[in-house]
């Protein structure tokens, strides 16, 4: 079975058909490889996304500190972000327009969300940065001097495990809402902080599969447009990250 990445950007039928269409060129067309997919052009937009994302979210994170409640951009951006992750995933070609939305919108639920666990756990935010930024640079190089390979093995493997976490997350949630249930990766026992431990490094896991689907992407000369696709896809992997990284030192830090 040909699993692929677990992310929503990155998982679906997007990468293959396009590959399709451009094998049905006619011999007379020519091709512009100005308007390819590049490993570079890809990197180039990840940075320019990353850059929009923090701006946004340190606009947020100042009006926070200045009186402003947090709560309420953090929820209408991850809900304005997350409708624009579901339209990318169905239309990639609409990528380079959405794509920069999606990072200005989760900028301000980033910025919120941190803003408040900064108010509960003084220098948190600073030590999630960090984690994430080591684990992204870690998996890189551990990617790109092929220590870890990404075969079908391994892509079936993580793409079995997000699979469980997302249906886990939604069950609990759903049980949460309707009962008094509390699901146990809430509060800071050692059975919480093991979860979120196992959810990072699968978040971690998910990143060599979108290195793989981006490098894939680029090898086989897709539209010009796949860069903003794959790159709102790693940022969504990022942003992930970033989030069960709070959660784990939150539940460190409430133990002290």
């Amino acid at each position: 079975m040909n699993f692929k990445s677990q992310n929503p950007f990155l998982n679906n039928k997007s990468f293959s058909a396009t590959t399709a269409r451009k094998e049905q060129v006619h011999h007379a067309t020519i091709i512009d490889y100005n308007q390819e997919m590049t490993l570079s052009g890809t990197i180039n937009k990840t940075l320019l996304l990353f850059l929009l994302l923090t701006a946004s979210a340190m606009v947020i994170w100042w009006m926070a500190f200045n009186g402003m409640n947090p709560i309420v951009p953090a929820i209408g951006g991850a809900v304005v972000g997350l409708i624009l992750v579901v339209i990318s995933a169905f239309k990639p070609q609409y990528s380079p327009y959405l794509a920069p939305g999606y990072a200005l919108f989760e900028g301000l639920f980033i910025g919120g969300i941190s803003a408040i666990f900064e108010t509960m756990y003084p220098g948190i935010v600073i030590q999630a940065v960090g984690a994430t930024f080591v684990t992204f640079v870690v998996c890189l190089g551990l990617y790109r001097y092929k220590i870890v390979k990404v075969t079908e093995q391994f892509k079936s493997v993580v793409v079995a495990a997000t699979l469980a976490i997302a249906t886990y997350y939604l069950i609990s949630w759903v049980v949460s809402m309707f009962t008094s249930f509390q699901p146990v990766h809430y509060g800071n026992s050692m059975m919480s902080i093991g979860i979120s431990i196992f959810v990072i490094i699968i978040a971690a896991l998910n990143l060599f599969l979108d290195f793989d689907r981006i490098e894939k992407g680029a090898e086989q000369k897709m539209p010009k447009y796949m860069e903003w696709y794959g790159a709102m896809g790693l940022m969504v992997t990022l942003v992930w990250l970033y989030i069960e990284f709070l959660r784990l030192l939150s539940k460190l830090n409430s133990k002290n």
